[in-house]
């Protein structure tokens, strides 16, 4: 839906004119490399895509944030005196959280009415409640008066709106990319001290293709607090048997198998091999993506895969069909799962003149093995959230 058609589909709503009507969008993300270790203190490469969530809004002189989406019938009213009562609706509950934690980091939170339109598909791995925070919070702030935005600080108060008040215990990562990506080029971001690098993108003559289960991953529904929790009793055991880490990350496999025996779980072992070792595959994909080394590359990520499937159980059996598919077809130099996990998306790079192939292979064998088709997207390297000033 172009943006002249969603002012007008605003209008049918909420009547009026649209003059007062601004525009704000902000990315959905895939990450590269880099997976479950962006709370455990290590680095991640993601990069931001064209699929986005778009919010068309305008103030409405009330103290009452109403909000519709293009896809669902949904309906929200949510008075800005009492943000905090909002935290079990069905749908809402994301942008909501973002307009309460704002408010109480002291941005002034006027009433408008809203209207959501994503692109970036629910459920699939690619970060929709990231990009719909980060678009939210870029609105919200600006239409309240501040439009000069810190967006480090931005990407913090959407993380914090999605631990404390969705009560998602995720990392700082699809905030971050979603906020503060440039075109053209992937992130480097080390989680722990959120220093960052924009890496140019190119991959030569390969592409990524990026193949959706077609099954979605609900994390708040999923194992994903419970990995989270693993870690941080890892972490935890090990520094009581005489470790000072700060974190996983900071580990090597030599320390590690120190305090092996402390570990009386296997299962925290695994989860702390894979957090070390992913931050070892990840400080790698930079230099090889630096150097131009994209098959060097492409085997990070089939590691890697096997990495998030053996040692943290987070692919699951479609995640794991794409990849054993992906890896046996010609012009594929690479593959893994990427995002929470538990369904959601695999990325594969495959060489420019075989996508096609790729794709048809893919949906024959997928559907041959679970039953219904996959889902493919392509994407270029996108800039983070923002207001877009020529939509009229």
């Amino acid at each position: 839906m172009k943006y002249k058609e969603l002012v007008n589909e605003f209008l049918k709503i909420y009547g009026e004119s649209s003059e007062r009507i601004r525009i704000f969008e902000a990315p959905g993300r895939v990450n590269l490399i880099g997976e479950h270790i962006d709370y455990n203190g290590g680095h991640v490469f993601p990069v931001a895509l064209e699929l986005k969530n778009i919010v068309v809004a305008r103030t409405n002189g009330t103290n009452k944030i109403n909000m519709r989406v293009t896809s669902l019938p949904d309906r929200v009213s949510a008075s800005i005196n009492s943000l905090e009562d909002y935290k079990c609706l069905k749908w809402g509950n994301y942008q909501i959280g973002v307009a309460y934690i704002l408010q109480k980091a002291g941005y002034e939170i006027i009433g408008c009415d809203i209207l959501y339109h994503g692109t970036v598909p629910y459920g699939a791995g690619l970060s929709s409640s990231a990009s719909i925070e980060v678009a939210t919070a870029i609105a919200l702030a600006k239409m309240g008066g501040k439009e000069k935005l810190n967006m480090v600080e931005i990407a913090l108060l959407c993380q914090k709106a999605e631990n404390k008040y969705v009560g998602m215990n995720c990392g700082i990562m699809d905030q971050f990319v979603s906020a503060l990506a440039r075109k053209g080029h992937a992130m480097f971001l080390d989680c722990n001290t959120l220093e960052y690098e924009h890496v140019p993108f190119d991959l030569g003559d390969y592409t990524l293709a990026i193949t959706n289960t077609n099954t979605s991953h609900k994390l708040t529904d999923s194992q994903y607090n419970e990995r989270r929790s693993e870690c941080e009793r890892a972490l935890e055991i090990i520094n009581k048997n005489g470790g000072s880490y700060d974190n996983l990350c900071t580990m090597s496999i030599t320390d590690l198998e120190k305090y092996k025996d402390f570990l009386d779980e296997e299962v925290l072992y695994k989860r702390a091999r894979h957090c070390i070792t992913e931050e070892d595959r990840t400080v790698r994909a930079l230099y090889f993506i630096k150097m131009g080394d994209i098959k060097s590359f492409g085997k990070l990520l089939c590691e890697a895969n096997i990495s998030m499937r053996d040692d943290y159980q987070a692919t699951g059996k479609e995640l794991d069909t794409i990849f054993n598919i992906a890896i046996r077809i010609e012009g594929v130099i690479g593959s893994r799962m990427t995002g929470g996990g538990f369904g959601g998306c695999n990325i594969s790079l495959v060489k420019k003149d075989k996508v096609e192939k790729f794709k048809y292979i893919m949906k024959k064998e997928y559907m041959r093995i679970i039953g219904h088709e996959p889902f493919f997207y392509e994407s270029n390297a996108e800039k983070g959230g923002s207001e877009l000033l020529h939509w009229r």
